[in-house]
């Protein structure tokens, strides 16, 4: 059976009276009408069979399932048999499609909202929508399930007691630079996700920022070719050339080390020269004082030296 497609403009918000049913198996299940409002469905990272039982009844029960992309949710809903209407609900068309869902959920509709892998929010669309649909009074169901940030945290071998999850990092080499020097202060463990064609390149910004630490490269979780790599930053980034890059990837970076707390020459430079293209030396400086455990005369007499190669390098023709 094959989900068919909707574009959430329907004044009734029930779509017949025929049975909600999905199948495990090849045995056929019958799912009650979900509850109006708006539920938040975790899918599978990998895995299809990763999916749990409440997850199917709800995508099987509601009118109708918001989805990043209807070709990736499509495989989930035909291997299990699920029959709901699938509309899209993306970053392009969200400003388009809110009051379309909002309307659906006025006349009473069950909708669920679904990432393309995951749980719905996590460096995906939905914040938006759920804050207008908490707004209007509308109920909002939380549906648990698989997460790559909870997922990759119990492979890493790090510690899990306190962690800090930063999601993608800035694609260009100098803010990605100036936002892992920051993340370098935090005394947890650092979990952030990367595409593979700038996998490479972090991993060796990490290693010049966040020497001495243990890593985890986590790649296609719960997939056929999952793979885990544990390993210092630096062995990590050595190895970097050699590196698989296809597949979706989650950096797990363990806290710093009980003796660390001054910033390495290197890591200073490239927050100075961050910085210094940002604004003023004197901002520079404060910055860079707070962040690096340096002397503030150090890093005013390193800042003064770095803003005269800027400079001599602005006049250059």
């Amino acid at each position: 059976m094959r989900a068919k497609a909707s574009s959430l403009h329907h004044s009734d918000a029930s779509t017949g009276a025929a049975a909600k049913t999905f199948s495990i198996g090849g045995q056929q299940l019958a799912a009650p009408k979900a509850r109006p409002g708006l539920h938040l469905v975790a899918t599978p990272i990998g895995n299809l069979g990763d999916i749990t039982l409440r997850a199917l009844e709800t995508l099987a029960g509601v009118d109708v399932i918001a989805c990043e992309d209807t070709r990736i949710t499509r495989r989930l809903t035909e291997r299990y048999a699920i029959t709901a209407e699938l509309a899209l609900y993306h970053e392009h068309n969200a400003a388009q499609a809110r009051p379309k869902i909002l309307e659906r959920l006025a006349q009473g509709a069950a909708i669920a909202l679904v990432s393309d892998a995951g749980t719905p929010l996590i460096s995906d669309p939905g914040f938006k929508l759920v804050r207008e649909v908490c707004a209007a009074g509308h109920a909002v169901i939380a549906v648990p399930g698989p997460s790559s940030v909870l997922t990759a945290l119990s492979v890493a071998a790090l510690p899990t007691d306190r962690f800090y999850f930063e999601g993608f990092l800035p694609a260009k080499e100098h803010a990605r630079r100036a936002r892992l020097t920051e993340l370098a202060r935090i005394d947890s463990t650092l979990v952030m996700f990367e595409s593979g064609n700038r996998v490479q390149d972090t991993l060796r910004d990490l290693a010049a920022i966040m020497a001495g630490r243990d890593a985890a490269i986590c790649r296609e979780l719960t997939k056929l070719h999952e793979e885990v790599k544990r390993a210092p930053v630096g062995e990590l980034a050595a190895s970097a050339d050699a590196l698989e890059t296809r597949g979706e990837f989650v950096l797990v970076i363990g806290p710093p080390p009980d003796d660390a707390g001054v910033m390495g020459q290197d890591a200073l430079d490239d927050l100075l020269r961050v910085q210094l293209a940002r604004g003023s030396v004197k901002d520079a400086v404060a910055h860079a004082v707070e962040l690096s455990g340096r002397s503030r005369r150090e890093v005013y007499a390193r800042a003064l030296e770095l803003a005269k190669t800027i400079g001599d390098a602005d006049g250059e023709d």
